[in-house]
């Protein structure tokens, strides 16, 4: 398994790291609880403040990564009970971080990732928080996927199919960071580009097989959960 040798952006000072986002943001608490254990998540008051047209007009970003998720939230509870002494994971798209503080208290060695500079900065804000430790992180875009980010024994993502073309992204993105005999688990409630990710995958000789179906009543949502996972055979 290869070790990443991260870019300098990646370290950070937790101090600024605070000054920046409190000097920018309006910053509000949503407290909810995964596999039993509370957790408390730092987040801009409004997601739909955070629109900004220049972003949209050059490729469609939209500031998904300011709200907190049912797959997040699904995901996380899935992964809180793993054991990951020695085990290294990825994030892809981490957003606010709910998922990456599930791996960092389950004992993995995280790299977070997201398109979004502010997502890293609240992700490292709250598994500061909520696991006293913060993930290693680095931007990245799916469209021009780094070489050099290494190989994981387990690479998580949480609704990151909401796209159509999404769907051969992340299954290049898995196939580029999964040791052999290592695994993924993508949460998706259900999102169009499902089909066109599994067998996207299958193009790359991964296995997939749905590991878990979780149902999601929390209004206003009310939906099903399908944990996927996906290996490459040892």
């Amino acid at each position: 398994m290869a070790t990443p040798s991260l870019p300098s952006s990646s370290r950070f000072d937790p101090a600024s790291d605070l000054a920046a986002l409190d000097d920018r943001f309006v910053i509000v608490e949503s407290s909810l609880v995964v596999a039993g254990v509370d957790v408390t998540i730092e987040h801009p008051r409004s997601a739909d403040d955070l629109i900004n047209e220049a972003d949209f007009d050059k490729d469609e970003r939209l500031p998904y990564w300011a709200d907190v998720w049912p797959s997040s939230t699904a995901l996380a509870a899935v992964v809180a009970a793993l054991d990951g002494a020695g085990q290294r994971a990825l994030e892809l798209g981490c957003g606010l971080g709910l998922v990456t503080i599930a791996a960092l208290r389950a004992g993995f060695d995280v790299v977070a990732t997201d398109y979004y500079d502010d997502a890293l900065r609240f992700a490292r804000r709250n598994a500061l928080g909520n696991a006293q430790r913060a993930p290693q992180t680095r931007m990245v875009d799916w469209r021009d996927f780094p070489a050099d980010l290494g190989t994981f024994d387990l690479v998580l993502a949480s609704d990151v199919l909401y796209e159509s073309h999404y769907a051969p992204l992340i299954a290049g993105a898995l196939d580029a960071t999964l040791a052999p005999g290592g695994r993924a688990l993508v949460a998706d409630p259900g999102r169009l580009a499902v089909p066109d990710f599994l067998a996207a995958c299958a193009a790359r000789g991964l296995v997939t097989r749905i590991a878990a179906r979780i149902p999601w009543q929390e209004p206003p949502a009310r939906q099903t959960i399908d944990i996927h996972e996906i290996r490459r055979p040892a």
